[in-house]
Order: C-alpha cells, then sequence, then structure tokens
C-alpha cells in the first residue's frame, strides 16, 4: 500500500474514536512536526508531563485525549521548543523530548522494498531533569485490519529495553504467585472477567524503575511486551493514531501527581470506607441484616457498613426491592444509621426481556447491539445468558439509569451503590456501543457506568461524599470516588497468595484503593485437601466450613492481610461470613485485628488525604520507597501500607515462621515485640497463627486512636507510637468524614516531628492533638 493510499484510507476511517470522549477545544499543541508523512504532535500536561501523538493523517494527530483523559488539561506553559537539523527538542525543567529529524531520502534495500513498514520512521526520546535518557522510543506502525466489520488499524509503538529496567502497573492481572515485576511477560490489557487465574481490568498505566511512567492513550484490547528481546511496546487492536503520555517524576508523589493531573485526583473516601465493611452472598432478607448489625454491636466488635447484595429485586432489572424479603428498608436503614452504621446496596446493569423496563429501554435504544442494531440478550456461554446490557456509553442511558436507581431503590435509605458486572460480564467484543464498536471501546465502560453514578450522586446530595464499590476500572476511574476489587476470586490459599502481587500492580497504575473479598468469593468446598494439620479448631463453625477444617485458618489470615489493605470487606458465597462464625479460636483473633484496624484510622486516614494531595497510593510495592535497593524490584509477597508499615501476609496452610526481607537503608521494628533489626537482608520471623509479619520502619510516627464502635463515633487520638533511630515526620490529619469541606481546606492537619537526637517529639498545627501530642508519646523499645 502507498503512503497516499494509506492516509486516504485512515481519514476516511476517522470512525468514532473520542468524538464523544473529549470533544470540548483544548490548548493547542507545543507543535505537530511532519516527519515524512508521518505527524508528530506534541503537547504537555504541566512540566513533567508530555503527551505524544503519532498519525499518518494529521486530523488524527491533533485529536485530543480519550476516554480517561480530562479534556483542557493541557498546560504547555513551561515548554521551550528548539528545532534544527538535529531535529526538535522540548525542554522544561523536568524532561526533554527529542524528536530525530526524518531520515535521509535513500534508495530501499531488497529487504526495505518487502519487509520495511509504509509509514515514515520516527524515534524520539525522553531524558530526565538530570540529562539522563529514560525512553527510547523505536519505532511506531499501525497495521491493517478489519475488527468488527470495521477498518481500521492495530496501532502500536516500540521502545528499547535497558537490561536494567523494570515494569509494573498495566492493571489488574492475577496470574502471578509472588513476582512482581512484569519484565519478560506479555500482559493482555481487557477486562476479562474469565481469566483463569481471575479477572483481568486494563489500566494501561505502566510505570517503570527508571523513573517515568507511560499513560497508554487507548480502550481497545492492548497487548503490553514488557522487555522481551530488549524491546517493550504496546500494541492495541483498534485507532487510527498512536498516543501516549510520558511522566517522569524522582519519587512516586511526582509520578502519580503527574497521573493526578492527565486523568484526575483521588478523592478522599467517607471516613466509614475504611472500617469495617460486613458482606456475603447473600443476606436474605431484612431482618438477617439487622440481626448480623446488632449481634457486632452486642459483641462490640466494630463495624461501619452493611451491604445488601444481588437478588434483593424481584426480576433481574426490575430495579426493585422484593417487599417479601424486605418490607421496610426505610425501617431498616433507619435503625443501622441508629447503630452507627450505613448501607451499601448492588445494582446489576443487565435487564431481563420479561421485566417491567426492558421493552422501554429496548425502544430507546438504550442496549448493547448487534452489527443488525439487535439488543444483545445474555451470554454466548456459561451458563449465565439472561439479560441485556444497559449501554452506559450513551449519556441519556446513563442518567436513566441512574435515576431510577436513585428513585426505586437509594432514596430507602441506603447510602451508596455497589456496582457490580461492570467490565462489564457481557463482554462487548464483537458487539457496538452508541459510541462504538465494542472492540475499539473494549475498556471504557467501568469508568463511563460508574463516573455516571458518581456524578450524580454529587448532584443528588452536593456535600455527602459519594462511594461506590466497582468491579472493574480503565484510566481516570480513580476520580470516580470507587473503591475497587478483585472481582469473584476462590476461597482458597492460591488466591490468597495471587492477591498481594496482583494488588500491588493495581495500585502501581493509579487505582489506590484496591481490595479483595476477604476470604474469596466463590462457593466455599465443604471439605479440604489440606495436608497439614490446621492451626485453628472449626469447632464452633462447622455449621459455615463443614469438613474443611483449614478455612477458618484461611479466612484469619486473609482477614489479618485486610487489616493492612486500603478497604477492609468481608464477603463470599458462605452460609455465614460474620467473624463470630469461623470457630471459638478463631473468633477472638479476627476480633482482635478487627480492633487493631480502628485503632489505625486515624494512621490511615491521613494517608487518605496524601493520596489525595499526591495521587501516590499508600498500598505500594516495595521498589517505592527504597529505590536504590536492588533486591525489592521483583519482590510481589510483600509490601508498605503507608511510610511506616512493611506488611508480610502469610499464605501457605499450617505456616508459622515466614522469611521476609527488610529493604535496605533503614533499620526495622518488629510490630509485635519491638525487636530491632537493620535493613538489607532476609530474616525469618515468627508467625503464629495471631500474627502476620509487620515491621515499622525506623523513624516511623503511628497514631492510634480509641476504641470506637464506627466511625460514626469520634474518636480521639490516644497514642502517638514513635519508632526511633532516624528523625521522621507526620502529617496527623483529619476532617468531618462525610462532606466535601476537605476540598476547600477544612480538614485540620497537626505536622509532628521526631528529633531522634534529642528523642523529643514536635507538634504543629491547631487543636487539641497538637497541645497534648508531646503527651501521647510512647517510643518503641522504652
Amino acid at each position: 500500500m502507498t503512503m497516499h493510499h494509506r492516509r486516504k484510507t485512515l481519514a476516511a476511517s476517522i470512525s468514532l474514536i473520542a468524538l464523544g470522549a473529549a470533544a470540548s477545544a483544548q490548548a493547542a499543541p507545543i507543535a505537530t512536526l511532519d516527519r515524512n508523512g508521518a505527524w508528530v504532535s506534541v503537547e504537555a500536561y504541566g512540566p513533567n508531563v508530555v503527551r505524544v501523538t503519532l498519525a499518518a493523517d494529521k486530523a488524527e494527530a491533533l485529536k485530543p485525549g480519550g476516554y480517561g483523559i480530562l479534556a483542557g488539561g493541557a498546560d504547555n506553559a513551561g515548554f521551550r521548543h528548539t528545532g534544527g537539523k538535529d531535529g526538535d527538542t522540548f525542554s522544561s525543567s523536568a524532561l526533554s523530548l527529542h524528536v530525530a529529524p526524518a531520515p535521509a531520502p535513500h534508495v530501499p534495500s531488497m529487504s526495505e522494498k518487502y519487509f520495511a513498514s509504509t509509514l515514515a520512521p520516527v524515534a524520539l526520546q525522553v531524558k530526565n531533569a538530570k540529562g539522563e535518557v529514560v525512553l527510547d522510543m523505536t519505532g511506531w506502525d499501525m497495521a491493517p485490519q478489519t475488527v468488527n466489520t470495521e477498518k481500521t488499524y492495530q496501532a502500536s509503538a516500540s521502545f528499547s529495553a535497558p537490561a536494567d529496567e523494570h515494569y509494573y502497573g498495566m492493571g489488574q492481572n492475577q496470574e502471578s504467585m509472588g513476582p512482581l515485576d512484569l519484565r519478560g511477560r506479555v500482559v493482555d490489557c481487557k477486562h476479562w472477567y474469565d481469566a483463569p487465574a481471575g479477572e483481568t481490568v486494563c489500566v494501561p498505566f505502566m510505570v517503570s524503575s527508571k523513573g517515568y511512567g507511560i499513560v497508554w492513550d487507548n480502550p481497545s484490547p492492548t497487548r503490553f511486551i514488557a522487555g522481551i528481546n530488549g524491546r517493550t511496546a504496546f500494541q492495541s487492536s483498534v485507532g487510527e493514531r498512536v498516543s501516549f503520555f510520558v511522566i517522569t517524576g524522582n519519587t512516586p508523589e511526582e509520578l502519580y501527581s503527574g497521573y493526578a493531573r492527565v486523568t484526575g485526583k483521588t478523592p478522599i473516601p467517607p471516613k466509614a470506607a475504611f472500617g469495617l465493611i460486613q458482606s456475603k452472598a447473600r443476606y436474605e432478607s431484612q431482618q438477617e441484616v439487622l440481626r448480623v448489625a446488632n449481634t457486632y454491636r452486642q459483641k462490640k466488635y466494630p463495624l461501619d457498613i452493611m451491604v445488601v447484595d444481588w437478588f434483593y429485586w424481584t426480576r433481574m432489572g426490575q430495579l426493585d426491592i422484593d417487599p417479601a424479603q424486605f418490607p421496610d428498608p426505610d425501617a431498616m436503614n433507619k435503625e443501622l444509621h441508629g447503630l452507627g452504621m450505613q448501607s451499601i446496596i448492588s445494582f446489576w446493569p443487565r435487564f431481563e426481556s420479561s421485566g417491567r423496563y426492558f421493552n422501554e429501554l429496548d425502544a430507546k435504544g438504550y442496549f448493547l447491539k448487534d452489527k443488525d442494531g439487535k439488543t444483545v440478550d445474555g451470554l454466548p456461554s456459561r451458563s449465565d445468558r439472561t439479560g441485556a446490557l444497559i449501554d452506559s456509553t450513551n449519556p441519556a442511558a446513563r442518567k436513566w439509569f441512574w435515576d431510577h436507581a436513585r428513585d426505586n431503590v437509594l432514596s430507602h435509605g441506603f447510602d451508596y451503590p455497589w456496582l457490580d458486572e461492570t467490565e462489564p460480564d457481557l463482554v462487548p467484543s464483537g458487539y457496538f456501543y452508541s459510541i462504538g464498536s465494542g472492540d475499539r471501546y473494549h475498556n471504557v465502560y467501568p469508568l463511563l457506568h460508574v463516573e455516571g453514578f458518581a456524578e450524580n450522586m454529587r448532584a443528588w446530595k452536593p456535600n455527602k461524599r459519594a462511594m461506590i464499590l466497582s468491579r472493574a476500572a480503565y484510566l481516570g476511574s480513580q476520580r470516580t470516588g470507587a473503591l475497587f476489587w478483585s472481582s469473584d476470586i476462590s476461597p482458597s490459599w492460591e488466591a490468597l497468595t495471587r492477591q498481594i502481587p496482583t494488588g500491588l500492580n493495581m495500585t502501581a497504575s493509579g487505582i489506590a484503593y484496591w481490595g479483595n473479598d476477604i476470604g474469596g468469593w466463590q462457593w466455599l468446598p465443604q471439605s479440604t485437601k489440606a495436608t497439614k494439620a490446621p492451626l485453628l479448631d472449626p469447632a464452633g463453625g462447622t455449621g459455615t466450613v463443614g469438613q474443611n477444617h483449614d478455612y477458618p485458618e484461611l479466612f484469619t489470615r486473609w482477614f489479618q492481610y485486610g487489616t493492612f489493605l486500603p478497604t477492609l470487606r468481608v464477603h463470599g458465597d458462605r452460609k455465614h461470613t460474620e467473624l463470630w462464625e469461623f470457630g471459638t479460636q478463631a473468633e477472638p483473633i479476627l476480633a482482635r485485628y478487627d480492633r487493631l484496624r480502628y485503632q489505625l484510622l486515624p494512621y490511615i486516614y491521613s494517608q487518605a488525604k496524601a493520596t489525595y494531595d499526591s495521587g501516590a497510593p499508600f498500598m505500594r510495592p516495595l521498589w517505592m520507597d527504597f529505590p536504590n535497593d536492588p533486591k525489592v524490584a521483583d519482590i510481589g509477597t510483600q509490601y508498605m501500607f503507608g511510610p511506616a508499615f512493611l506488611v508480610a501476609p502469610v499464605t501457605e496452610q499450617g505456616q508459622t515462621q515466614k522469611d521476609v526481607y527488610l529493604p535496605a537503608g533503614s533499620d526495622w521494628y518488629n510490630f509485635w515485640t519491638n525487636e530491632k533489626l537493620a535493613g538489607g537482608s532476609w530474616v525469618k520471623v515468627a508467625a503464629p497463627i495471631d500474627q502476620i509479619p509487620v515491621f515499622v520502619r525506623a523513624g516511623a510516627i503511628v497514631p492510634l486512636g480509641s476504641d470506637i464502635q464506627s466511625t460514626a463515633e469520634r474518636q480521639q487520638v490516644t497514642e502517638i507510637r514513635v519508632y526511633p533511630g532516624k528523625d521522621g515526620d507526620f502529617a496527623l490529619y483529619d476532617d468531618d468524614g462525610m462532606s466535601y469541606d476537605y476540598e476547600k481546606g477544612k480538614g485540620t492537619t497537626v505536622r509532628l516531628h521526631w528529633n531522634d537526637a534529642t528523642g523529643r517529639l514536635n507538634a504543629s498545627g491547631d487543636g487539641e492533638v497538637a497541645r497534648k501530642a508531646p503527651g501521647l508519646v510512647k517510643v518503641a523499645g522504652k
């Protein structure tokens, strides 16, 4: 195909890319360069973020960012453009981008005649503020193909892969049993509920150990090739351009603040989101919900949120509450609120053809369609074949769904929605949304579906923070205020093992609020394959576990891990999921960790504010905090939880000790014993059933709160624990926990500083905590 023909074809196949995504006007690019018919557009989103768009058609190169990218976010002010025979350079205080000149004309070789791309070559490099090359793009390509009846291209770009480079992020992938680094792997970045190791979720943000990240701006299924044969590449199945953002930074906070400028800030969830969330599949009646809630209060086990999961309705898509099961949901929620609790209720985006709204929505064209314009009803496989998918890419359909969810369900006193099946479960490949083909926009559904609720929730209750449970995400999903989880995983030791590296690459993708179903979701087998004697006697819990004698041990280990996750939510397809239903030996351990979680709330909530300020996750892999220790590059079995805690969950049945790596550059304290150890080595740590290995970094300041039953109570800071050996700082933050006033700066911050030489803690800031802080200090080991 000649270049002229290719460009004509591209111009004719503009299709629907991003016409509805970011149609608002934006700043002109710094420059749009012609490289022998390959157009390269360059624009900045602040001093450490540069966007590069390549296309054979200039109109494509000039289009704004796609779905997930904030419209109007371009900011070129800090960049200077110089050009000459050696190419074009775009420089700021944080990075420089050099686009090489077009190669000189030459007679093509025999090999080039047959195998070279018809696209004009483009090469570019990005250097950091120190002048070090961090990214070297060696080529790009658009291979013609027809996808879902549409003539389009596979759009790709290739980069050199230095031997010492490590890659992280790219969303949720549950294939690893421990290693974290994506190098040497091929990741299929697409939403896939049925992925063999557990649901995959595509958030195409890759972060490199070289101090940069790439936001790949294409929502179609994308293959990420990580450092194989000296090459790293992104290959998207549908597209008329290559568009990506490069973000540089010396710290995670610099990187993720750049990501936030491109895709949006991470809000602070309501404080209740950090307490215990109690769920199961499913509470079958109003009476059962209230019985469980009251039992928590009687036992004095802290709890913030009760969840009503699926099939509370009379029919899928009926958007009603079955009066036989829940005769008075208003009264139920009033009683929960009186107990200091809130409620979550789930919504599915599917509608049975026999339901009351199907014909109306079908007539309006609000469902996913096939190529003939007919509504797609059900899945093509599995035994889950009922229901049409509401097309949340259509703003009118989003509004309809919200209005009916609000009026029919949420208005009965429920606090927050749970949006399930947001990948969506009805796979869009081969079908059509209102914005275009399900192949072109395969990964965008969860962003639009959840954002529709988030925006309308804020309009409905302008000063009550929105919170949404969501099963999938995309670029920008963090801005919706959603809590994400790893979908319907198995109640097994293997599934637990997979959660740690899974979550760390998901949070590295800019999705700070990630968790999982504590205990696993899938049906619990009533027998066990364990070969070791269980560490907990199941007596008192056999009504839940049957002959699965090691499950109380598994659930306890999972709950211990969950205590150090951004959100702690119990769930599962079991007869019971409450803390007292796993045996008399498990119950006091679970209660202890539940109370510990609430004691840690002042520390955890302060991390939420730090994430709001910078975008950086507070549950994160070791490499973020210890970039100079090469041994942490591939460790996905342990992680940092805020600046203080190193957590190494126990994931093997019968395990009572664990090898833990303590990163170099710090001394460490065993959280349970206060034993002090030097960093830079592996240590064997005792892990009896009532402990998981947790270490605290020397110089850490950990504020602890009073015992409360829920975040509806005012919690006092009762202790400020200091781990000596180094100077330390901590910003202790608090606000009302419910409103958006924090966006106006109405919270309080007390800045704590530990002077290790003098052994004194200084506190600055307003309020009672600042005055009392020196008297609350407890120094570890003393």
